[in-house]
């Protein structure tokens, strides 16, 4: 294994050693709202108290430690804490219902528990007859810590008191790369989640392909945490920064996540593809609403900066004629546009979904590329990512981070190396499943590679419609072509053993309450704009005309309209935003019954 590979413990070590005084962690105290920043020093000297703490209250080598928590520096400081010891750390979405919870903590075997606050540690209390062995629990808020509940600082306390054989030092480093690190459970969009069993060689692989695919400057980057720290993607990220000695801010709310972008000046973002194409939305609302002068100049400059953007992704040089136009772009528009955003991104990455074309190209033109990636929980996140400068729109990029791909004779895409997981926990018929005798884990994604090594996800292989002519239709490319309509936030295709294509669709209700307006309608609720006769053939008229390349029986026959958004406590997105298809047809399928 390359020198490199590091565990995640040595590479946080490293940093707190060269970097003591540098900010590591900031995020907003939840009592003054105020943010708060702690350094290196600060970082691990409370990963230290708290690891000893955790192993005075009997946590031994091995065991499995669960983090139910929204982002926050205890987070960061709890799973370094838990590595430190040797043990394994099992984050749960904040997100997940009781059961679910509950689920996770019996089949993991988690012996310690610690939560946010007294909402999470509701759900785990609900969890104590299903698991005897559950014995420690921790809040991060002192409110919170009653009867045999321990406050975070009452762990650091008996870590303060411990008188335990073995430092804190020593055991840190005595965690070798072949340990298992975590317990990753997948939010799959059927059956029980399964826990994906993670190496610390596994993390330092995908540290390493980081640090060796990205543009990032140690420690000089400023990172901004988006993503659940449990989402594999997000844990990654955040094991980057700790090695790299960068900062970390964590964003409180996705309603405040420009505000917060302005504040922080991150150099690097990382987020799903639904983040990124609100955000161009929201640029393109706001500029409709300005004189014409000013949308033509908007309009100008972004096909400038495309232009350029293009050319040299395409390593092709820039003519001084639109290197000139391009500098009266960026006085004009581009550079107000990326100050927005505080000012200093380098680039975002995006992943867990595809990324629509225009959204891409929009950032691309502003002088933010989009890195599109892909990897699954089971491969330590990215197998792919589009090249720095070289990024190719509607591809997830070429082969990194120690993996190789190839294509299975059905188009299933298959991976290996030192990213993919050891396997699935207890689950050895399950991990069976996905990786073979050779060590190539079957991904479940179909897709193709281009001539130049570039990757094309097309679909997922669980959810290629099979219509009862034998036809396979494959949803997730007709779900983004049919996004770019403005009327348009979200689709999920359905029809799977019947004649035909059929699509629920969420409008974008803001632009329908600008269109009804210039149609003349009375002011209209969500639930009104849904029933409204003109509104479906508005949004089908918008169907019909996207898809004039599409094979006619991929072309949606029946649509019927959302009044809300799909979400996770009904079930119908998995935590990391996945459409669980089964229970939006079982949820929604009436309402396209109606249309028949």
């Amino acid at each position: 294994m390359p020198s490199t590979i590091k565990t995640v413990t040595a590479h946080f070590a490293e940093s707190a050693r060269k970097y003591p005084d540098l900010p590591a962690l900031t995020a907003k105290s939840p009592e003054t709202k105020d943010w708060v920043t702690l350094t290196y020093k600060e970082v691990e000297e409370r990963a230290r108290r708290f690891s000893l703490g955790l192993r005075a209250l009997g946590i031994e080598r091995g065991d499995r430690v669960a983090i139910l928590s929204e982002n926050r520096t205890e987070w960061a400081i709890a799973d370094i804490a838990i590595l430190s010891s040797g043990a394994v750390t099992v984050p749960i979405y904040s997100t997940l219902p009781p059961a679910q919870v509950a689920h996770i903590l019996a089949d993991s075997g988690a012996k310690a528990m610690i939560v946010s606050d007294a909402k999470q540690l509701q759900k785990a209390n609900i969890s104590r007859e299903q698991c005897p062995g559950l014995t420690v629990f921790v809040t991060m808020e002192e409110s919170s810590a009653k009867g045999d509940v321990l406050s975070f600082d009452a762990v650091m306390l008996e870590g303060d008191r411990a008188t335990l054989a073995e430092t804190f030092e020593a055991r840190r480093d005595s965690v070798k790369l072949d340990d298992l690190m975590s317990l990753v459970y997948t939010s799959g969009t059927t059956g029980n989640p399964k826990g994906a069993m993670l190496t610390h060689a596994n993390m330092g692989t995908a540290i390493d392909g980081a640090l060796n695919a990205f543009p990032v400057t140690p420690p000089n980057d400023t990172f901004l945490s988006f993503l659940p720290l449990c989402h594999v993607f997000e844990r990654v990220t955040y094991c980057l920064s700790l090695a790299m000695g960068s900062h970390t801010y964590y964003n409180d709310s996705i309603f405040k996540l420009i505000d917060n972008m302005a504040f922080a000046k991150p150099t690097v973002m990382q987020c799903v593809p639904r983040v990124f194409e609100s955000i161009h939305e929201r640029v393109t609302d706001t500029v409709s609403k300005e004189p014409e002068n000013k949308r033509k100049a908007f309009a100008w400059a972004i096909e400038v900066g495309s232009a350029v953007a293009e050319r040299r992704n395409a390593g092709q040089s820039v003519s001084p004629i639109l290197l000139i136009k391009h500098a009266i772009a960026e006085k004009l528009v581009l550079s107000k546009l990326r100050d927005k955003f505080g000012g200093k991104l380098k680039f975002f990455v995006s992943g867990g979904a595809p990324l629509n074309a225009k959204t891409a190209g929009f950032f691309n033109a502003i002088g933010i590329p989009i890195l599109e990636g892909w990897g699954l929980t089971e491969t330590t996140a990215a197998c792919a990512t589009n090249p720095y400068g070289r990024a190719k729109i509607g591809t997830v990029g070429v082969a990194g981070f120690g993996a190789t791909i190839k294509v299975a004779e059905d188009g299933e895409l298959l991976t290996r190396g030192p990213n993919v997981m050891r396997g699935y926990w207890n689950n050895p018929e399950a991990t069976k499943d996905v990786i073979d005798a050779d060590g190539w884990f079957h991904t479940g994604d179909i897709g193709v590679i281009d001539s130049e090594g570039y990757v094309k996800i097309t679909d997922r292989k669980k959810d290629i419609i099979v219509l009862a002519n034998g036809k396979n239709v494959a949803p997730q490319p007709i779900e983004s072509l049919m996004k770019q309509s403005p009327f348009i936030s979200e689709i999920v295709l359905l029809g799977d053993k019947s004649g035909g294509v059929s699509a629920l669709v969420l409008p974008s209700f803001d632009k329908l309450k600008t269109w009804a307006q210039e149609q003349g309608k009375e002011k209209m609720s969500p639930s009104e704009m849904a029933a409204d006769p003109a509104v479906r053939k508005l949004i089908k008229t918008e169907i019909d005309k996207l898809s004039g390349n599409l094979a006619d029986y991929e072309k949606i026959k029946r649509i019927a309209l959302l009044e809300k958004a799909l979400s996770i406590e009904n079930g119908e997105l998995t935590p990391t935003m996945k459409i669980k298809r089964k229970v939006v047809s079982e949820n929604y399928g009436r309402l396209l019954e109606r249309e028949s």
